[in-house]
């Protein structure tokens, strides 16, 4: 009986001294939209960075940040996706949301038009494809338009819910024209439609794709969030510098595989997808002076009031990012 419980505490001292070997935490995080921007939480889950850091992740997906913001307010996720747009007017209502690290500081999308359309200002009157009103998809669109010096009134928004959904409309001739992620954008160049704007390229540094939570979720599972930023990171760090699982994982959750499409998105999200995961400052500022022409209220919120960059400020300080090495 002695050397049986011997042997049983012997086992117990060991898996308290092998990494992981504790229980695993429980966590959700939403992804939002079939696209590259959320290429770090796929990394993470297929390549069991989330496990290696002690979670036991389950990734769902709820369409739109919108309502993936619905659902942390509910208590069914811990996490989502979410652009920073939508994070400050939920905060304005009194939702407490914070961000916890960042996907995409640029509008990484492409207004996209039927061959017929040469320049913006020819959408005078048009369809235009979106997911959801007050998605990102959505500000993209006004601030392309916007460009030409097209107000919302001078064009018809439509909602698609998903960003494929817009490419199928647009080769449908169901509108005129649309704005779409990466690989999406990839698509519609190979299928002849005309590529107005590269709001990536074009458009200014701004807040489009971030995971976010609230403060009170942080304050009970700090532990929880911590994991979850370290995984994420490495997921991130993984897709820029091993082609070949960005390449992968991207095909698995955009259910592409056209390998040609599947490359040039991962090269255009190499370009915006950046390590360490900070949130843009000057991006949050930028939503911040743009909610608040309409909504006083927000000229009193601070960029601090949005953003909880502890967690990868903490990586950064204990070395992290200089031990995965590469890009």
């Amino acid at each position: 009986m002695k050397i049986r419980e011997g042997f049983f505490a012997l086992l117990l001292m060991t898996a308290a001294l092998v990494p992981g070997a504790e229980a695993q935490m429980k966590a959700r995080l939403n992804w939002t939209a079939v696209t590259g921007a959320q290429s770090g939480a796929y990394v993470a889950q297929e390549e069991g960075l989330f496990k290696k850091h002690g979670l036991d992740m389950e990734l769902i997906h709820i369409a739109s940040s919108s309502r993936g913001i619905q659902a942390i307010l509910a208590g069914e996720i811990g996490f989502s996706y979410m652009d920073g747009n939508n994070a400050i007017q939920a905060n304005l209502k009194g939702a407490g949301l914070a961000l916890v690290a960042g996907a995409t500081n640029r509008m990484v999308f492409s207004l996209m038009a039927r061959p017929e359309f040469k320049k913006i200002a020819d959408l005078r009157g048009k369809k235009i494809g979106i997911t959801r009103a007050g998605s990102s998809t959505h500000t993209a669109a006004l601030y392309a338009l916007g460009q030409a010096g097209l107000k919302p009134g001078d064009y018809q928004v439509l909602p698609l819910l998903e960003v494929p959904n817009i490419f199928t409309a647009l080769v449908a001739g169901q509108i005129d024209a649309g704005v779409v992620s990466p690989p999406t954008n990839s698509r519609a160049r190979k299928a002849g439609l005309n590529e107005l704007m590269n709001i990536a390229k074009e458009g200014p540094e701004y807040v489009s794709v971030a995971i976010g939570t609230t403060r009170a979720y942080i304050r009970a599972n700090e532990g929880t969030v911590r994991r979850v930023v370290r995984a994420y990171a490495e997921g991130v760090h993984l897709f820029r510098t091993n082609k070949q699982v960005g390449i992968r994982v991207l095909g698995k959750y955009t259910k592409l595989k056209d390998q040609d499409i599947l490359e040039d998105a991962y090269n255009q999200f190499q370009d915006y997808l950046h390590v360490p995961p900070y949130v843009s400052r000057r991006g949050i500022e930028a939503i911040l002076a743009e909610v608040g022409e309409k909504e006083p209220a927000a000229r009193q919120v601070k960029a601090d009031d949005i953003l909880d960059m502890r967690f990868v400020s903490e990586l950064e300080k204990e070395g992290f990012f200089k031990k995965l090495g590469g890009k």
